[in-house]
């Protein structure tokens, strides 16, 4: 399930909060995903990567990567297909 971390629209404030960038409204991190939302991209999102344990994994199988770390710069980020 995605939360509003993985929404590109989530400005965090703090470890507890979060502010929506459209509806201005304050929110928590683990909140669902609204109407709005849109995925940002992020490592586990990626083809490229491999989960080796819980909070770590590899791109490409060759760099160690974080399965949140903020992917949108990354030349090789594919998204993983949706069945």
């Amino acid at each position: 399930m995605n939360t509003c971390t993985d929404c590109k629209f989530y400005l965090p404030i703090d470890v507890f909060k979060g502010l929506c960038k459209i509806s201005k409204q304050d929110i928590l991190p683990d909140d669902a995903f609204c109407d709005k939302a849109e995925r940002l991209a992020k490592c586990r999102f990626c083809s490229n990567y491999t989960a080796e344990k819980e909070f770590l994994g590899k791109c490409m199988s060759i760099t160690l990567a974080y399965p949140d770390m903020n992917a949108v710069s990354c030349a090789d980020f594919k998204w993983i297909s949706q069945h």
